[in-house]
């Protein structure tokens, strides 16, 4: 018998957590759990005490996993299913509970049998290395593994195949010899997939809270200039904490978006466990920051900035319209926030014009993401929202009035006694309305033929014509403050 013929001869049993699919069921069904029924959190504590097994039995009976959506390792994946036509048995040996493996064996179609955790055995390591031994002897099996845990079972193979494993893991396992196949996916370390998750880029959102400073002209005033930074950074690490929960809750719906299934938490480069303990954390800096160093008023303005955007993330967002003026009103929140910042009152024109500009821009999110489904013939309402893509049509006419409508404002602003109070020359204002009219139209434009890839402002940062209106927005209101 050839070489090859011999390992094929051999049963591959194949690990699943972190080796056929990159995240760890257990985890994922502990996020479902804390995600559909969140004021039961301490019950996975109260099942824990029963024991691993135990817990795991409890949380495959009260959650619903999409196995279809998870992160499997495609070129794992290739190699298995290479071997499968070659004739192999293949055997997929899991902790995770038998429930959930035998989903995930029935939708991959690939398995010959399942070995998994159920009753009070948890499958893994030592006890999954004793199970196999029994059933296909001391040596007589080939084993796929990625972790620590698997060190034990990879000692009882006859050949250890590793994917995506730590590199004092790999080391291990190479002094036990009969190492085969390696598989490196060259995942980002993960302080960089975290960085990446908590979206630096969307801090750019927060300078909003200069705003009330700048409407003010209140600048050369370096104490309400100090207030205003740690507005901004108290209000950024908030936002990250809230980006984290939000990918946390939509993991599932990511997995099917063609473009967020590659966040951290959706692609598996980043493990649900580390967004669960990054968030409260950055969440308890930002509170203590604002508690020590904030007015009041900045503190409670914070506060309900982030009970909304919770419940924005766990059920306004799958509310036709409710979403579009939640995303608005967080963003007038930045404004509100950033005038309790520096103690000075916010203008009711300000918050008229950021509510209109802004509903604006959440419906072109909107209006993007259905021209995306559209396109592709998807029918029925998008999934985790409340919008269909026979909407497309009156999204952007609400889209585009609302836009119209926050120019308008401006105009209204220009004949107010308050501009005449701020501004030596108000009606030089006059010459920023075409333009902001130039670039919502423009927006709406761009989205229109299916180029708005990016949420909006996050565009706008990218986009070298919005820098070039800014730009002369900014010059235009400093020419009306000093021209007389």
């Amino acid at each position: 018998m050839t070489v090859a013929a011999h390992a094929l001869s051999r049963p591959l049993v194949v690990d699943l957590d972190g080796t056929l699919i990159r995240t760890d069921l257990l985890v994922e069904s502990a996020n479902q759990f804390l995600i559909q029924h969140p004021f039961q959190f301490f019950k996975p504590l109260l099942w824990l005490l029963r024991g691993k097994a135990a817990l795991k039995t409890e949380l495959a009976q009260h959650v619903q996993l999409d196995v279809s959506a998870l992160p499997y390792n495609l070129e794992v994946l290739d190699w298995l299913r290479a071997e499968k036509q070659a004739g192999r048995h293949l055997v997929l040996a899991t902790a995770s509970h038998r429930d959930l493996a035998e989903q995930v064996a029935q939708h991959l179609q690939l398995f010959d049998e399942v070995l998994a955790t159920e009753g009070d055995l948890n499958l893994k390591s030592t006890a999954k290395a004793q199970a196999l031994v029994a059933r296909f002897g001391e040596g007589g099996f080939d084993y796929v593994g990625n972790d620590w845990p698997d060190l034990n079972v990879w000692a009882q193979a006859h050949t250890a195949h590793v994917v995506d494993a730590p590199a004092p893991v790999l080391a291990k396992v190479q002094t036990q010899g009969h190492v085969g196949h390696v598989f490196d996916s060259k995942l980002p370390a993960s302080w960089m997939a975290m960085l990446k998750a908590m979206r630096l880029h969307q801090w750019m959102k927060n300078l909003l809270v200069f705003v009330p400073l700048m409407a003010a002209h209140q600048y050369a005033v370096v104490s309400r200039d100090g207030f205003a930074l740690m507005a901004f950074v108290v209000f950024s690490l908030t936002a990250s904490s809230v980006y984290l929960l939000n990918d946390l809750v939509d993991v599932q719906d990511d997995r099917h978006h063609v473009r967020k299934r590659q966040r951290p938490f959706a692609s598996g480069a980043l493990s649900l466990a580390a967004g669960w303990v990054m968030w409260p954390v950055l969440l308890l800096v930002a509170v203590v920051l604002s508690a020590l160093s904030m007015p009041v008023l900045f503190s409670a303005g914070l506060g309900v900035y982030f009970v909304l955007t919770v419940a924005y993330s766990l059920s306004l967002k799958q509310l036709a319209v409710v979403d579009v003026l939640t995303l608005a009103a967080l963003y007038t929140l930045r404004i509100i926030a950033g005038a309790a910042a520096i103690e000075v009152a916010v203008s009711f024109w300000l918050l008229l014009f950021s509510m209109f500009i802004f509903l604006s821009l959440a419906l072109i999110k909107r209006y993007s993401e259905l021209k995306v489904a559209r396109d592709a013939g998807k029918t029925g309402a998008l999934r985790g929202r409340g919008y269909e893509p026979e909407d497309l049509e009156l999204v952007s006419s609400l889209g585009g009035s609302a836009g119209f409508i926050a120019v308008l404002v401006l105009a209204l602003y220009i004949q107010d006694g308050q501009a005449a109070h701020l501004y030596a020359t108000p009606q030089l204002i006059w010459l920023a309305c075409p333009v902001m009219l130039f670039w919502i139209s423009r927006a709406w434009l761009i989205a229109h033929r299916g180029r708005m890839h990016d949420d909006p402002i996050v565009f706008a940062l990218k986009d070298k014509v919005s820098w070039g209106v800014g730009v002369f927005m900014l010059a235009v209101l400093a020419l009306a403050r000093v021209l007389s």
